[in-house]
């Protein structure tokens, strides 16, 4: 005990001896963390006094040394490296173990150069439009080997998992139905309260079955739910695909010789084809149904008058065009979905950034692709 108390009670000392050639810094004592106070302005003083160069520390008489005296050495070593060579020297294996271990790095990287923020701005806006021509390439040449994928499907009918389409077309269409009748509804009852509202102050208030029949089976069915689809399923396929590339299990198909394309794409692809129109037309109803209610409720509007004319205002061109959008529509959100999810790398962090990506992208190219659907069939007046 009394040994234990004398070695605590000893503090660590520096003598430096500037006549030596190569100047001379002799540490002694315990260089511990007990001791970091009298470390850290020991470190200091060797900094600030320390003249001439070479320079070494001379380890021989330190008593003991653990992680907090390494790595405070090394410190005062990178900090005086920039003056003249710096070296340890009489360090015991131990020490010298140690000294690598703790060895000091400066995390602080070098400055940025200060831009303007109006160039900053413009750099953001060419790598996102970069980005975008990237993405748009990669989508092109992933739906080239989609196609091709289908093809030996197609001329190998063995290779078609149709076990894997009908699990998949569960998941999107017979699970998805709830969700999507729900919204639809409640989009058709309100935007046929909202129509009634405003078309009751002309006089106008049978006009907003027209509206409602027009609206929901041009636009509003395979808009909504194109957007659930692109939600909840596009981000399915993202997260399951992204986790199979983390755990490498894609690289193991390839191993065995099956392509993951004809494997984990075309079946997901297939079921989104044929399962959003299926939704398109099962929301279309949902909110025809709701708007109906509604045009009974506050528009004083009977079924029979509102069926009636409802079959007057919207022909078979309208509810056609909804339906043609459907498979389009589906074919982007597939491609999307699964490119993001063989672009995930092997974090969770990655995974998380592409189903948000995969998200974003599907509603974006949705509304776009709507708006272009729009756009064709006014010029062709159909």
């Amino acid at each position: 005990m009394i040994v234990a108390q004398s070695t605590l009670a000893r503090e660590p000392e520096v003598t430096i001896d500037q006549a030596s050639r190569p100047m001379t810094v002799r540490l002694a004592g315990p260089w511990t963390a007990p001791h970091a106070q009298k470390v850290e302005a020991l470190a200091g003083e060797i900094a600030a006094e320390a003249e001439s160069f070479p320079l070494v520390f001379d380890l021989s008489e330190i008593e003991r040394l653990d992680t907090l005296g390494a790595w405070t050495l090394n410190r005062a070593r990178h900090e005086l490296s920039a003056k003249g060579q710096v070296d340890f020297v009489n360090a015991s294996p131990e020490q010298t173990i140690l000294l690598d271990e703790a060895s000091y790095r400066d995390f602080q990287g070098e400055p940025k150069p200060r831009h303007s923020r109006f160039v900053d701005f413009l750099v953001d806006v060419g790598r996102s439009v970069a980005g975008a021509g990237k993405d748009m390439v990669g989508g092109v040449g992933f739906l080239g080997e989609l196609v091709s994928a289908m093809i030996r499907v197609v001329l190998h009918p063995r290779r078609f998992r149709a076990t894997a389409v009908i699990n998949q077309l569960e998941q999107i269409a017979y699970r998805g139905v709830p969700i999507i009748v729900l919204i639809s509804f409640l989009v058709g009852c309100i935007v046929s309260q909202q129509g009634i509202f405003q078309l009751v102050k002309f006089g106008a208030t049978p006009f907003v079955i027209d509206l409602i029949g027009i609206l929901v089976l041009r636009e509003l069915g395979v808009l909504l739910t194109s957007i659930m689809v692109a939600g909840r399923s596009g981000s399915a396929f993202t997260a399951e695909i992204g986790s199979m590339k983390m755990r490498e299990e894609i690289d193991a198909l390839r191993v065995m010789g099956l392509d993951p394309i004809e494997v984990l794409i075309v079946p997901r692809i297939m079921a989104l084809v044929i399962g959003l129109p299926l939704l398109t037309f099962i929301a279309s109803i949902a909110a025809l149904v709701g708007g109906g209610l509604t045009t009974w409720v506050y528009g004083d509007i009977s079924p029979d008058i509102f069926l009636n004319r409802l079959r007057a205002a919207v022909g078979m061109n309208t509810f056609l065009v909804g339906m043609i959008k459907a498979p389009f529509m589906a074919l982007v959100i597939g491609i999307i979905a699964t490119l993001e999810g063989l672009a995930v790398e092997g974090s969770a962090e990655s995974l998380g950034r592409h189903v948000t990506s995969s998200v974003v992208k599907a509603i974006f190219m949705v509304i776009v692709l709507d708006g272009l659907f729009a756009m064709f069939f006014a010029a062709i007046n159909y």
